[in-house]
């Protein structure tokens, strides 16, 4: 197995941290030329600042490329400002991404940066987990049936799965519990 993570800006070297702890193969994926050299078996799109990742997919010719890999059906975990860019509408912005799941998420839900706080709340199948949110969005609904929610926190969507992608609002990379991980490894 081999994991792309996104490395255009954002938290992507935590994810690689917590990859290499659960000793799974990974790269960054910078340019083209890292998708031609390898073929990921599952892709993490970090959390950072949703609009200047999507630019920087645009400049760098990666967007369409990470496209039809998620559609195809590779495995994609999105935190954050990951999960910004796989939803299909963002209530509170006009801008769009990949549009590839049924959510409507809306952007910054709790705040500025100094609204940033951690949590402890149940995620459906691993249990209680440790949680960190910076800027998060969270799901404001699902539009889809298929959409399975995993995690609420104060009434809030901040987890969910559609086919091949997995999103969380939250930041799981930022703490030692490596369970959203190895849950995105066993699943997809």
């Amino acid at each position: 197995m081999m994991i792309g993570v996104l490395a255009l800006q954002g938290g992507f070297i935590e994810h690689i941290h917590a990859l290499e702890k659960l000793g799974v193969p990974n790269f960054e994926i910078r340019e083209m030329g890292d998708l031609e050299k390898n073929k990921p078996d599952g892709i993490i799109l970090p959390g950072g600042e949703s609009t200047t990742i999507g630019k920087l997919l645009h400049s760098s010719g990666l967007f369409q490329c990470i496209d039809d890999l998620i559609r195809s059906g590779v495995p994609v975990l999105g935190t954050c400002a990951g999960m910004i860019l796989l939803a299909k509408r963002i209530v509170n912005d006009d801008r769009l991404y990949f549009q590839a799941m049924d959510i409507s998420v809306k952007r910054n839900a709790y705040g500025r940066q100094l609204g940033s706080f951690c949590a402890v709340e149940n995620f459906e199948g691993i249990g209680r987990i440790p949680m960190t949110f910076i800027r998060a969005p969270f799901i404001e609904r699902i539009d889809d049936e298929n959409v399975q929610i995993l995690c609420r926190m104060d009434d809030h969507i901040v987890a969910a799965r559609q086919k091949n992608m997995l999103v969380t609002s939250f930041h799981p990379e930022l703490t030692d519990d490596l369970r959203v991980h190895q849950y995105f490894l066993d699943k997809f």
